[in-house]
């Protein structure tokens, strides 16, 4: 079955997904944290038994620290539960577009993830899973404040509303950190998803809601579905702009960037999420097309470390996980026109 990750990007669109994650907690039990190893244990095996219509539970903290952390890579579940020591599990459908993490940072954390802007439509969905689990376990629950959670930013919706938009030429304005500063005030939040320190390796950046007490589930996704609209609206008026002031430049760029992912034997993650960035803005913007249909932001997550290292089945070294995302690449772009 076709991954959600692996949906090619939408025509002209620099809206790469949409996530919606609830987060529950059972009230029979003390929050994470406070559970003593027998709650864990307990509770975790009572949700897992108890929520069997969902799929097949499997046991996070018996899986080994590479297959977790490929998960994580995929967004499958957050870096909270790859952590956990303590009894936890995951639901999760075999496309990975739902996820359900049982005794995580929560007791329970239902996610739903979907390419494009389709905040409304995983809401949708994720409301229904909340529903099927609501009847089964009484989650804890307060009429002033609402969903009562051990984040004080989670109380009260329990929602956090998410869109990864992706940005290379907005974001490589001097004026985009007063931007970020700007929709920080209006109550959304923008961070970049891959890099290491100031660094943000590929362009996409993260909008998501600051709040979850004091608005309803449709103001927060309203909220955040609003941001990403302008933010995708300012990047193709800047790239539109360029196409028409220097489409040779941005031809050049596009065509290189292709050219060392179709034949370089060695590349490290951070140049290959550089031109995959490059790859993904040239195809959405008409400087080529891709002769197959294809997921770039798929590329993305297939050239990061732990999930390069569980297709290759062994221990690499740095320069040996170079050749293999390289290679990875090169059997994957599709032939352009």
């Amino acid at each position: 079955m076709e991954k959600w990750y692996e949906v090619p990007e939408k025509e002209s669109s620099n809206v790469i997904y949409s996530r919606i994650r609830l987060v529950r907690n059972w009230k029979e039990y003390p929050f994470p944290g406070k559970m003593t190893g027998e709650q864990n244990e307990e509770m975790t095996r009572r949700l897992c038994e108890g929520l069997t219509g969902l799929g097949t539970p499997v046991y996070l903290n018996r899986m080994s620290e590479l297959e977790k952390t490929a998960l994580l890579e995929r967004r499958a579940i957050n870096r909270g539960a790859s952590r956990k020591k303590e009894p936890s599990a995951l639901i999760l459908s075999e496309d990975e577009r739902a996820g359900v993490v049982l005794n995580g940072d929560d007791h329970i954390r239902i996610q739903i993830l979907e390419k494009g802007l389709s905040l409304a439509s995983c809401y949708e969905k994720a409301d229904k899973t909340d529903d099927y689990i609501g009847e089964r376990f009484e989650y804890s629950f307060d009429e002033k404040y609402g969903y009562l959670t051990p984040f004080p930013t989670n109380v009260g919706t329990g929602l956090r509303a998410s869109v990864v938009v992706h940005l290379p030429m907005l974001s490589k304005k001097k004026n985009f950190n007063s931007l970020v500063a700007d929709m920080g005030r209006f109550g959304t939040s923008i961070r970049g998803v891959y890099g290491e320190g100031g660094e943000n390796f590929g362009s996409l950046y993260q909008i998501s809601n600051q709040k979850t007490l004091g608005q309803t589930e449709k103001e927060i996704m309203d909220l955040v579905t609003k941001a990403a609209a302008e933010l995708d609206a300012q990047e193709r008026r800047l790239r539109e702009e360029a196409l028409k002031q220097r489409s040779l430049v941005r031809a050049d760029e596009a065509y290189k960037s292709y050219g060392v992912l179709k034949y370089a034997r060695r590349l490290t993650r951070k140049d290959a999420m550089e031109f995959l960035s490059q790859i993904m803005a040239g195809a959405a913007d008409g400087i080529f097309t891709l002769r197959k249909p294809c997921s770039i932001y798929g590329l993305m997550l297939g050239v990061l470390p732990a999930n390069l290292l569980r297709q290759a089945k062994k221990p690499l070294s740095r320069e040996e996980l170079d050749v293999v995302r390289a290679d990875f690449l090169r059997a994957r772009l599709p032939e352009i026109n």
